[in-house]
């Protein structure tokens, strides 16, 4: 038995060594049941999801869902359902999550269309309210986003202002620092 500490958390690590020959004392008897109230604690080595990244940075940090609920604005449950990966965080909470983190847990995006739904998404901005930012309707945005058209003129600057003051605050080209 042994402690081991990972990402700053720490636990127990047990090794078990079988013995496959006939012991010359008596067989030692252990008992049947188990009562189950160890919990393993899961650390995300290498986050995969928003909920994976909140987890490992609480875990590291010592600090309960019910704290981080309340730094990012939200219930504890949604801290729970995030870390378990069982619903999808609301976009409007993307800026305190990455203020929390400390870094961009996104992907670097793969050209314009990328660039823009991960500007948006740090910014916490719905397609609506970036359209309207941009002074073109959703449906426009929508296409941008989908890669099905680029901005052209006047749009494709002020579709690049929005772009720039949230690689300002978020810089999209950085790799993850998990």
């Amino acid at each position: 038995m042994d402690t081991v500490e990972e990402y700053g958390v720490k636990r127990s690590e047990i090794t078990v060594i079988y013995r496959f020959s006939q012991p010359d004392a008596m067989p030692l008897v252990l008992p049947q049941s188990y009562n189950g109230t160890s919990r393993v604690v899961r650390i995300p080595t290498e986050p995969q999801t928003i909920g994976d990244h909140l987890r490992r940075r609480r875990l590291a940090l010592k600090l309960l869902q019910r704290e981080v609920a309340e730094r990012l604005g939200v219930v504890e449950a949604s801290i729970w359902s995030w870390e378990a990966n069982t619903c999808e965080l609301e976009i409007r909470y993307m800026p305190a999550i990455v203020v929390f983190l400390g870094y961009n847990p996104l992907p670097p995006p793969k050209g314009w269309a990328e660039r823009l739904v991960q500007c948006r998404t740090l910014m916490g901005l719905t397609q609506e309210e970036s359209a309207k930012r941009i002074g073109v309707d959703q449906g426009t945005l929508a296409r941008w986003e989908r890669g099905e058209r680029e901005p052209t003129g006047a749009f494709a600057a002020r579709a690049e202002k929005l772009l720039s003051t949230a690689e300002q605050a978020w810089p999209l080209s950085a790799v993850r620092t998990a």
